[in-house]
């Protein structure tokens, strides 16, 4: 006579008990895998920068593996350095770059800014595909000690 390894009612040779459902094999089903088992390390360090903070995120929260934690850090640390440096140009703008003298500036520097973030960007993701743990001078010591 067997009986529910759960409730200790009687099941005879049945494989789920026939009180409260549960399953009488011996073996038991096996551990779920990490959500992010399937993705290999330098490929979830690249995908941390590709939605910008947002993946960044998104990696930080579910993926336990110390590089790609690190990169994903980085990524919202460097997307929020980005914005706060874009408020600062776009308050420049509209008030020095706006002055007889000094308008010009604005033409050349707003798009050389975003396109060396752009570069920046690209580089980041490059040396995570590489495996590389590439630090930005002074948010990647920032996000290395958060991370540890």
């Amino acid at each position: 006579m067997a009986f529910c390894k759960a409730c200790g009612q009687d099941v005879g040779d049945a494989t789920f008990c026939p009180k409260c459902g549960a399953s009488q094999s011996a073996t038991s089903a096996p551990a779920a895998a990490p959500s992010t088992a399937g993705i290999e390390e330098n490929v979830a360090g690249l995908l941390c920068y590709i939605l910008g903070w947002l993946s960044g995120l998104i990696f930080l929260l579910i993926d336990k593996r110390p590089f790609v934690k690190f990169h994903a850090a980085q990524s919202i640390a460097f997307n929020v350095v980005i914005a706060a440096v874009s408020m600062v140009l776009w308050v420049l703008e509209f008030s020095l770059f706006r002055l007889p003298g000094v308008g010009f500036l604005g033409i050349f520097f707003f798009p050389l800014f975003w396109i060396a973030i752009f570069a920046l960007w690209v580089i980041l993701m490059f040396k995570a595909y590489q495996h590389q743990k590439f630090k930005l001078p002074i948010i990647g010591d920032i996000v290395e000690g958060m991370v540890k």
